[in-house]
């Protein structure tokens, strides 16, 4: 079955130049050409359904014969990841269930095998930094497949993220493990994945396609791509403008991760410690400024204390992904709350 026929969620538009692009087709000649290139990416996608099949097939055709980067591999750049909704402890939450490995641009692969019997829902993650041409999901012919129904009216709207290629997924090793789509099991929520690698730099024509969606929280996540002057200068605009869109919905913004080398380099440490002085002003202003509904997430325990969680000192591995999620989820949980009260 064609992915399109199922839930897909993930998507912020409908008029799209392609199906599983991130951005609508007239944001072309507004924004920069590298956050257009990279919107054409697929991150944050992901399609729900059911079957009551024993087999989970993909196909998938990419955009892109770049399956991989070199600190990045091919299973998180262009692969799918499957998640199922399964009860197996105390309470139900997704577990994961099976990848797709990318060895082609056209590739078809047995996702799951032996599942047990029943009626199973199930999360496909769709590649991060490859975008994909077409999607179909089979089962065995004589298994039904088909679209998960809505969500409760309570978790309908998404959280929404924006930010780099830490926030777009790099470098995780599958789809599932970046931290918005980590952060979107932790609650049970969609999520709109709006990172832009190298590119997550507040750019107005991008915060004006922001201010179009009605998430039920924005998370701001841009200081490692700018400057501490732009951050003094753009995080006000960014929140105004966004108020003004949308006065009651929660924003968060994130300080910059701690580079891991800055334990011992004093150099790395100053690179990110001033920016991180000009979030936080910003913050101050805008809340002495009466600017209601936002929040503030220091940048020191998002990646541990030990050094332990990147690739290259910057970007995160699984580990560091899921270490940015535990302290991520409980803030948006309780903006989450608060802005259903109007606080």
């Amino acid at each position: 079955m064609d992915a399109r026929e199922l839930c897909v969620e993930g998507r912020g538009w409908k008029d799209t130049a392609a199906s599983y692009d991130r951005f609508p087709a007239r944001a072309r000649p507004a924004v920069p050409g590298p956050v257009w290139d990279l919107s054409r990416h697929s991150a944050g996608m992901a399609v729900r359904f059911i079957a009551n099949a024993s087999d989970i097939y993909c196909r998938w055709e990419l955009t892109s014969g770049k399956l991989a980067m070199p600190h990045m591999p091919a299973t998180g750049v262009s692969g799918v990841d499957l998640y199922v909704r399964w009860s197996g402890g105390a309470k139900q939450r997704w577990r994961w269930a099976g990848s797709g490995r990318p060895e082609m641009q056209i590739n078809e692969a047995v996702i799951a095998a032996g599942i047990p019997p029943g009626r199973h829902e199930f999360l496909l993650y769709l590649p991060l930094y490859n975008g994909v041409k077409s999607l179909k999901i089979g089962v065995p012919r004589r298994a039904k497949i088909f679209a998960a129904p809505a969500r409760p009216s309570v978790r309908t709207r998404s959280i929404l993220f924006y930010g780099t290629s830490i926030t777009q997924g790099g470098c995780a090793s599958r789809p599932g493990m970046a931290y918005p789509a980590i952060i979107g099991r932790f609650l049970d929520r969609p999520t709109i994945n709006l990172g832009f690698s190298g590119n997550g730099r507040m750019d107005p024509p991008v915060v004006d396609l922001l201010c179009e969606l009605d998430p039920a929280v924005y998370v701001i996540d841009c200081c490692p791509n700018l400057s501490p002057e732009l951050i003094a200068e753009r995080t006000g605009q960014l929140v105004q403008k966004i108020r003004r869109a949308r006065p009651r919905t929660p924003i968060i913004l994130i300080a910059n991760i701690e580079y891991q080398a800055a334990a011992f380099l004093p150099v790395v440490r100053f690179k990110y410690t001033k920016k991180n002085i000009a979030l936080v002003a910003a913050y101050k202003r805008l809340l002495k400024g009466g600017v209601k509904g936002l929040h503030y997430v220091p940048g020191k325990n998002l990646f541990g204390g030990d050094g332990e969680a990147t690739v290259d000192g910057t970007h995160a591995t699984d580990l560091g992904f899921l270490r940015i999620a535990r302290v991520l989820a409980p803030v948006i949980g309780k903006a989450l709350m608060a802005g259903r009260f109007g606080l």
